[in-house]
Parts: structure tokens; C-alpha cells; sequence
């Protein structure tokens, strides 16, 4: 997935009000950008980070920047739009990247499911195979060498978890595919320091039946693929 112009650098204030941060060019102006990102977003969003941002030229919007990814001081490449990584996971469905779901050719995006009012990301669909649901989850939290999902309590993702259960019982394919949008994350686990609640549903609903893949992203100022499969460790 190529960025439609590349990226824009400067160097991160702050971070504010959740959807908002101050940053400097490298001309010394101070802009501030929308962040799509409603996380804790904990290591991603450092005083003196560099932030690649990227510029719309819709007049309507009151912030014209958006904060597209991070580069920490350490050198680790960080995308903090959330909304990329299904952008991400849909390309990647699209052409078969992602091999243990390439034999479906039919995709459909944000399909109402479930007994607790959701959307699945994806839903799979081909004849004499059992229709997949897709729910996926962006990994951006790096502490002690190791990605971690949540990055912070979610009741939301527990009943993400519930809801892939109840499809699984139900004979359908269910995946919880976290997208490692971190590049230092080599091998992802649940936190359950963070959500212990979260970390006991996660090893529920495998006993049902359903699955977890896990795919990491190569990020650039200019493109992100999702193409590379690292291991979920308990």
C-alpha cells in the first residue's frame, strides 16, 4: 500500500486531547495534526519522536495533517493510524499474501454479525467452504522485546473475542489476525499485565475453535505491505 504522496517528518511536542499533536517542521513551524489513534498509544508518542505525517487537501477539514507513523528515538518504525491496518489486511486478503486464508476469493468489509450488536472486519466467503470471520487487531505496544495486545484494558476487544466464539461454535471459520504494525516487534503475546480479563478469553476461545494469525508489516515513508507471519507465544 503505497501513501499517495510520501510522508512529511517533524519532531513530536506533544501529544493532547487524544486526537490532536503539536509537532515541528524541520522549518520551525509548529502544526498540529489529527490522530486517528484513541490508544494509550504507550512507547509511540515520545517528546522528540519523528512523526511522518501526511498532508489533505480537502478544505473542509479543520486539521489538514494527519499523523501517519512514529520513528523513535531508537530507530523503530511505528504506523499509529489505526484505520491503516485494515487498509493493510484487506490488501493483503486481496492478493493472497496472507497464505492459511487465500483459498476464499469472495470479501466483504464491516458485515453486522453477532449477538452483541458488532461488525466484523472481514468476512470470507466461498462455495463448500465455511464463511471466515475476520477480526482484526493492530500491535503497536513493544515492552521487554515482546509486541503486545491490548495496549490497554478493552472491553470492546473482549466482546470481539465473544462474538468469533459464537461463530466458531457455530461451524464457521473464525480468525483473530493481529497486524504487527511495529518494527521492532518480532514475536507477539497477550498482555495480560494489561487486560487479564482479555488474556482469559483469548485462551478460551481458542479451545472452541478459534484461530489467531499473526502477520507483521514492512513500513516506509513512501509504502506499508503486510506480508511477513511471526508467532503469537502464550
Amino acid at each position: 500500500m503505497k501513501f499517495p504522496m510520501p510522508l512529511q517528518s517533524a519532531a513530536l511536542i506533544k501529544r493532547y486531547k487524544r486526537f490532536l499533536a503539536d509537532v515541528t517542521t524541520p522549518q520551525g513551524d509548529v502544526l498540529t495534526l489529527h490522530c486517528a489513534n484513541t490508544g494509550a498509544m504507550t512507547g509511540c508518542a515520545e517528546t522528540g519522536d519523528t512523526v511522518w505525517y501526511s498532508a489533505s487537501s480537502n478544505p473542509k477539514r479543520k486539521y489538514p495533517h494527519s499523523w501517519e507513523l512514529t520513528q523513535t528515538q531508537a530507530g523503530d518504525v511505528i504506523c499509529v493510524n489505526t484505520i491503516q491496518a485494515n487498509a493493510l489486511v484487506k490488501e493483503a486478503l486481496e492478493s493472497k499474501v496472507i497464505s492459511e486464508l487465500s483459498a476464499y476469493d469472495t470479501l466483504r468489509s464491516e458485515v453486522r454479525y453477532g449477538e452483541e450488536n458488532s461488525r466484523i472486519d472481514f468476512l470470507l466467503q466461498q462455495p463448500n467452504l465455511p464463511d471466515c470471520y475476520i477480526e482484526v487487531k493492530s500491535v503497536t505496544l513493544l515492552q521487554n522485546g515482546c509486541g503486545y495486545f491490548p495496549d490497554a484494558v478493552t472491553q470492546r476487544g473482549q466482546k470481539h473475542l465473544r462474538e468469533l466464539q459464537t461463530m466458531a461454535e457455530l461451524g464457521h471459520r473464525a480468525v483473530l489476525l493481529f497486524a504487527v504494525l511495529h518494527s521492532g516487534i518480532n514475536h507477539v503475546a497477550v498482555a495480560q499485565h494489561i487486560d487479564p480479563t482479555y488474556a482469559l478469553l483469548f485462551e478460551q476461545v481458542q479451545k472452541y475453535g478459534v484461530e489467531v494469525l499473526c502477520y507483521k508489516a514492512e513500513i516506509s515513508p513512501t509504502e506499508m505491505t503486510l506480508q511477513n507471519p511471526i508467532s503469537v507465544t502464550r
